[in-house]
């Protein structure tokens, strides 16, 4: 379909821009427009606090207005957000651009997902696009990365500046190629409770969301724990964290599209979930066993952690798709992915400190502590798929 392709390369743009500002936002901040960092975590906090409470509203408000428009309106808030980030010069100016830049995030994915699955039917073909659409992300965000590699590398005001202008610039085309969508057809509403009262009375749906949201871990298990590990407990090579995240990046863009066939159904997406954590938590116990490593045997450790960790990965992705997608009640699409988006931002915002505490503190234990964590949250999730599918028609069960 011509408009899903539009979609596609808009969010690669997009990604870019991500990517790009995402290398480059700490320095920023911090060196050019001279905030504390202190200021600059507690705003972040606040405005990814925002995003949580907000993402179900505005995915209940897409169901009624349109996902398409509200996506528009809400990747142009997001550009003129990022364009304010030259004029910050204080903590209020940063307050203001922040809370709604990455507030919206949260709400603009699950906008997003409610868009492609009203422009496609068939179950198993929306996650395969669903997995298109994050290939063509990390692919931007690599990109991206190495932009902001040159940035760094360059550290001057007018580097940055450059970097970010490109950036809402890439908001701008993605808002372009949403217009290209086709409106998809309105899918007319149920008898019963508005959207948001019926997917926050949805316990089922809620309780196997928020064990699967738990997988998410595996995103701050790189950006955090990871490297925390390296340097603290071992006498590996710091540079080693950077080779496991381009290996993640780089199995992500290979792997996420066929991995989607593990999630035709909501029985396999419930045993690929399962798969999921028990790989992740053997991951975590490689790593634990790397304490005090040095040479190529601990570096060989590492990798295969690494390449569990990628496995584990790609299984959590394409089965909360699967899962999420396939047990949304159809005239509410907005409002479940806003709950699912919701409780993957409640994960991602206490990740690092989990792993801070845990790997940083404990060290080795704190591994397999995340190992018992991540099998516990997928040891109810066959059962919690079966609570949720006998509250629905039975198609959700083939």
């Amino acid at each position: 379909m011509a408009g899903l392709r539009s979609l596609l390369w808009g969010r690669g743009v997009s990604a870019l821009g991500d990517g790009l500002w995402f290398t480059i936002w700490a320095l920023y901040l911090t060196r050019i427009a001279g905030l504390p960092p202190v200021t600059v975590g507690a705003g972040l906090a606040v405005a990814s606090a925002v995003g949580m409470v907000a993402a179900v509203p505005l995915g209940a408000f897409a169901d009624r207005a349109g996902a398409r428009p509200v996506l528009v309106v809400l990747t142009l808030v997001r550009a003129a957000a990022m364009a304010g980030y030259l004029a910050v010069d204080g903590t209020w100016s940063f307050l203001a651009v922040t809370v709604p830049f990455t507030a919206l995030a949260t709400g603009g994915t699950a906008v997003r997902t409610a868009l492609v699955t009203a422009l496609v039917t068939e179950a198993a073909e929306r996650v395969r696009v669903l997995a298109r659409q994050r290939v063509a992300q990390h692919v931007g965000y690599a990109i991206g990365a190495g932009l902001g590699a040159l940035v760094l590398t360059a550290d001057t005001r007018w580097a940055y500046t450059l970097a970010i202008a490109g950036n809402a610039v890439s908001f701008l085309v993605l808002a372009g190629t949403t217009l290209l969508v086709p409106a998809p057809a309105r899918t007319p509403a149920t008898r019963g409770r508005p959207a948001t009262r019926a997917v926050l009375g949805d316990r089922p749906y809620l309780c196997l969301t928020a064990a699967t949201a738990v997988l998410s871990l595996c995103w701050a298990m790189l950006s955090a724990g990871l490297p925390l590990w390296l340097s603290g407990r071992t006498h590996l090579p710091l540079g080693l964290g950077g080779a496991v995240v381009v290996l993640s990046s780089v199995g992500i863009a290979v792997f996420q599209v066929p991995f989607a066939r593990f999630a035709r159904t909501v029985g396999q997406a419930a045993r690929t979930a399962v798969v999921s954590g028990v790989v992740l938590a053997a991951s975590c116990v490689l790593l634990a066993t790397t304490s005090g490593g040095a040479g190529a045997g601990a570096i060989a450790v590492v990798g295969l952690a690494a390449v569990l960790h990628v496995v584990g990965e790609l299984g959590y992705v394409a089965a909360n798709w699967g899962l999420s997608v396939r047990l949304m009640r159809e005239d509410a699409k907005g409002a479940y992915q806003g709950v699912t988006e919701a409780a993957t931002a409640t994960v991602q915002m206490v990740g690092p400190g989990v792993f801070t505490l845990a790997v940083g503190g404990l060290g080795g234990p704190g591994w397999l502590l995340i190992a018992v964590v991540f099998l516990a949250a997928v040891a109810p999730v066959p059962a919690l798929t079966r609570w949720a599918v006998r509250t629905r028609q039975p198609v959700a069960a083939r």
